[in-house]
């Protein structure tokens, strides 16, 4: 779930808000606005005109800093929201993966499209990007429907553990397509993630079947499905990246929502899944899993306003844990060491991807 972009880590996997570690727009006119609405004058007091009554509470009012470590809770929130989602769609056993996604999109559409008419954006966008705006938007529908499928197809734990590896693509395609840098810490990150994956698959030439609960073909259809989910994850991000703040951020998830539901209703036809969910259960959690999942964007959004991009991404990193206590849980499957080792791996990549980008930039 996904998912979650991680700096790059944290696409991860549900394509969603954008990563920025920019203010919201208008932050910093509010205090303009204020003072044109007729604001006392900051030298003197509203009530007395005295100058030394006001600059006792000046410094106060000057400037009021989010409270300490709000934005790793805005994160932890995120990762919750995204598990969640995670888990209502592997519940939902009897509506197809591609149908869930285009409930989600339906979902997310009648939101998106009043905040396109408020912000008076546009449906289509500057046509130098519209290129790019389609490609983000199959892209990324394309990556939600795989692991929707990996979801319901493999172990929550296992599948939440492979999206993880999205940052590795992100930095390859980056390398290859934007020319950012690729340094040997890249490569050993991306070894540690490959090594990762390679203890969750467990591939019987060198495992046999150790710890494969279900059958291998299944188990490999969803492993596909995951890492063929951080890979177009990956690629929406570095698309997502070339466009830069050029094109409106409710313009991208427009494209990907209409996008998306043209391609699943296309997929549905053609593999003649489509049918309404028969449990009134299974409808309520479609609504929460689109729900959800768009709580968990926002969160996310709000995080990298108010805090760095590498303590957001380790924090991200809770995603898995709590993957791994649902999956105990509500299905009472306990995760073997074979993928224990795997999220080891795994999550130690990201970790150390995102500490040492954080090093640098706070150089």
């Amino acid at each position: 779930m996904r998912p979650q972009d991680s700096a790059g880590a944290v696409e991860l996997e549900e394509p969603g808000l954008p990563l920025t570690d920019d203010a919201p727009p208008g932050a910093s006119e509010e205090p303009a606005a204020a003072e044109a609405a007729g604001a006392p004058d900051s030298g003197r007091c509203w009530l007395c005109l005295s100058s030394s009554c006001c600059s006792r509470t000046e410094p106060e009012a000057k400037k009021k800093a989010p409270c300490p470590g709000l934005g790793l809770f805005y994160t932890l929130l995120s990762a919750f929201c995204f598990s969640v989602s995670s888990l209502l769609v592997k519940k939902v056993q009897d509506v197809h993966a591609v149908e869930i996604s285009a409930f989600r999109c339906v979902l997310q559409m009648l939101i998106v499209l009043p905040c396109l008419i408020y912000r008076k954006t546009g449906f289509i966008g500057p046509k130098s990007h519209r290129i790019f705006l389609i490609l983000r938007g199959v892209l990324g529908s394309t990556s939600m429907m795989l692991i929707y499928y990996a979801f319901q197809t493999m172990a929550l734990a296992d599948a939440t553990v492979i999206t993880f590896s999205s940052p590795v693509f992100t930095s390859i395609f980056a390398w290859i397509c934007l020319k950012e840098k690729y340094s040997p810490w890249d490569a050993l990150f991306t070894m540690f993630t490959i090594a990762g994956v390679i203890l969750i698959v467990r591939p019987p030439f060198l495992f046999g079947s150790l710890g494969i609960e279900e059958s291998y073909s299944v188990h490999l259809k969803g492993t596909f499905a995951a890492i063929g989910h951080a890979v177009f994850a990956a690629s929406t991000l570095v698309i997502l990246r070339k466009m830069g703040k050029s094109v409106d951020y409710f313009l991208t998830i427009w494209y990907y929502v209409v996008l998306g539901l043209v391609e699943t209703v296309i997929i549905l036809f053609i593999l003649g899944e489509w049918s309404l969910p028969y449990c009134g259960l299974d409808r309520l959690f479609l609504i929460f899993i689109a729900l959800f999942g768009l709580g968990a964007q926002i969160f996310i959004t709000k995080a990298l306003q108010i805090e760095k991009a590498g303590p957001v991404a380790i924090m991200r990193t809770m995603d898995v844990v709590f993957a791994f206590i649902f999956q105990i849980i509500f299905f009472n499957n306990v995760p073997t060491w074979w993928t224990v080792g795997g999220a080891v791996c795994v999550v130690a990549s990201n970790v150390g991807a995102a500490v040492r980008k954080w090093y640098q930039s706070s150089k």
